[in-house]
């Protein structure tokens, strides 16, 4: 049985989540600023909750670490 929290797996983990949530900070802003207001605690919980949605996810396994 392989253990699922090893440094190599919080560290793929948490690049992922950290990619994500940089991206969805982006689409958030890109998305925003076209409707003419961006609203930085609106772009922050969606940002911060993907990053939190891609870490539950990363709990299914990682390739990275098989």
């Amino acid at each position: 049985m392989n253990k699922v929290f090893t440094r190599e797996w919080l560290r793929a983990a948490g690049i992922r989540a950290l990619k994500t949530t940089a991206q969805s900070a982006l689409a958030m802003i890109g998305t925003a600023s076209a409707v003419g207001e961006v609203e930085l605690r609106s772009v922050a919980a969606a940002a911060l909750l993907s990053g939190l949605l891609s870490l539950l996810t990363s709990l299914a396994g990682l390739p990275e670490c098989r």
